[in-house]
């Protein structure tokens, strides 16, 4: 897929979230996509985008809530994909973005039924709480105060 993306002209670089292989400050949005129940450490990653983002940027993470009807079922089900996931909830996803260096998370939720049990398109909502899938989105603080360990 880097290879495809280079031939078409985008700077693509293959890289791990804890070690970004980009400048300080050089993005305006950092998108994480179902991602961090993946990674070992999940804070450093956090961190890492934080790093890599300009004054004011924002931080959008995506994650199946563990305390939605989908994350339970898919624990439950332990998939190949999923079986070495470690799910988070929405408030597990604002503490370490809290402690990151971020603030203002704001959320909005879809999937609000089974994916094979929807037939039309659903309305995303605003908030978490009904949806299988969170969209969590937070600015960049902007203080250069020592963030905690």
């Amino acid at each position: 897929m880097i290879k495809i993306a280079r031939q078409r002209g985008i700077d693509a670089r293959l890289g791990c979230g804890e070690r970004l292989p980009f400048g300080k400050s050089t993005f305006d949005y950092v998108v994480v996509i179902i991602t961090l129940c993946f990674v070992k450490d999940p804070l450093k990653v956090l961190r890492e985008a934080r790093r890599v983002l300009k004054k004011n940027g924002k931080i959008i993470i995506a994650i199946i809530d563990k305390e939605s009807f989908l994350g339970k079922f898919y624990q439950r089900k332990r998939s190949v994909f999923y079986k070495q996931a470690k799910f988070f909830s929405v408030k597990e996803i604002v503490y370490l973005v809290n402690k990151a260096g971020f603030k203002k998370p704001s959320y909005h939720q879809a999937l609000f039924k089974m994916p094979d049990k929807i037939k039309a398109i659903e309305r995303p909502k605003v908030g978490f709480g009904e949806g299988g899938f969170v969209v969590i989105s937070a600015r960049k603080n902007k203080s250069r105060r020592k963030l905690q360990s």
